[in-house]
């Protein structure tokens, strides 16, 4: 044999182990992302059932064990009927009430620590064994300490529910959310990174970076959907297309300043949550239709129209659950949506910039 068909059998099983090891990561991945997209869902149920105050106070790791007896269910019914909310809209809520919002919060919280070891202990084991590529052990590294962050994010959240408001801030409700879809778009993005990509060319120039700006789209729609949920304002103005009798409803800047309305105002976070649904559906409308026209055969095109059917799905199911006016199937159903639309988005996004290199990621085990 000569020392050319030696290297090439080298390569050929070197090839075969960085494709093995890059399933095996992108399995992995997809445990998470599907681990992440429960734990939002349950978030919103948390969110949308007043549940989220139900458990007072943070105690990482004893709290995985919830009440096991009749005594130990009425202390913790009594840390609740020292809140705000209980004492204002919940007095005449009995224990066995208190168990139905108690296990809505405890999953949550009980799904928030499950991922973290979800994440964690896979990721040590295949960096120590030489499964990680180097390019994506600083942003796999990164993601870890962005959900640790998040459950300090998720308590600061809680904690403002416990004093003076009847409900969690939406200011903190809003920031809690977006940091858990952009731990569930990391994980997208990493991903797709490892997976094979087509070598399709872009139907533009621009294509790459208007497929990043609607990402960006969809991330702050969800944020603009979170202070709806934060401050109810999704239970009032329940018409399409009008609002309060107009398409453009007045009183919509009838606090001081006039910025405030944008974030404390229900009319006003309703309307713009409207309008941020119509950009974004323009946005990727046009893009479909530049992809259609400048490279219709491609792969890019072909995402560009599913990305589009699916904000357009989202959009239909987003009008029902205000026109029946936030029905809890029907909220999470928006949710969930929600985050489908932004993982299809981020993934869109990535493919334009390719597959990693084989070369850079061919390494030595260790």
């Amino acid at each position: 044999m000569s020392a050319t068909d030696t290297i090439i059998i080298e390569a050929t099983r070197e090839t075969g182990r960085v494709e093995r090891n890059r399933k095996a990561v992108r399995i992995w991945l997809g445990l998470v992302i599907f681990t992440l997209f429960c734990l939002v869902l349950v978030g919103g149920a948390t969110r949308l059932t007043d549940s989220g105050l139900s458990i007072t106070e943070w105690k990482p790791i004893h709290g995985v064990i919830p009440p096991l007896n009749a005594a130990e269910w009425q202390e913790e019914f009594e840390l609740y009927q020292r809140i705000p909310q209980y004492q204002l809209l919940n007095s005449h809520m009995t224990v066995d009430e208190f168990k139905s919002i108690f296990w809505w919060e405890w999953a949550h919280r009980f799904l928030a620590r499950s991922i973290g070891l979800i994440f964690a202990l896979p990721l040590a084991f295949f960096w120590v064994t030489g499964r990680i590529e180097k390019r994506v052990r600083l942003p796999l590294l990164g993601t870890l300490a962005l959900g640790g962050f998040q459950g300090f994010i998720g308590w600061w959240m809680v904690s403002s529910g416990l004093t003076k408001l009847v409900s969690v801030s939406q200011y903190r409700l809003a920031t809690h959310l977006v940091i858990a879809c952009l731990i569930f778009s990391a994980c997208v993005w990493i991903m797709r990174g490892l997976a094979p990509h087509a070598k399709d060319r872009a139907p533009t120039d621009r294509s790459k970076w208007a497929a990043g700006a609607i990402a960006f789209l969809v991330l702050f729609q969800i944020y603009l959907g979170a202070l709806v949920a934060g401050l109810d304002a999704g239970l009032s103005y329940n018409t399409w297309p009008l609002m309060d009798g107009a398409f453009i409803p007045g009183d919509l800047f009838i606090q001081n300043p006039w910025w405030i309305n944008l974030f404390e105002n229900p009319k006003t976070v309703q309307f713009v949550h409207r309008c941020g649904a119509y950009v974004l559906l323009a946005a990727v409308f046009l893009h479909m239709i530049i992809a259609l026209s400048k490279a219709p055969a491609t792969t890019h095109a072909r995402r560009a129209v599913l990305l589009f059917i699916l904000v357009c799905i989202q959009a239909a199911i987003g009008i029902a659950t205000l026109i029946f006016q936030v029905p809890l199937d029907m909220a999470l159903a928006h949710q969930g949506m929600a985050l489908i639309v932004l993982g299809f988005a981020v993934a869109h996004f990535r493919a334009f910039f390719g597959e990693y290199q084989r070369e850079a990621a061919i390494e030595v085990r260790g």
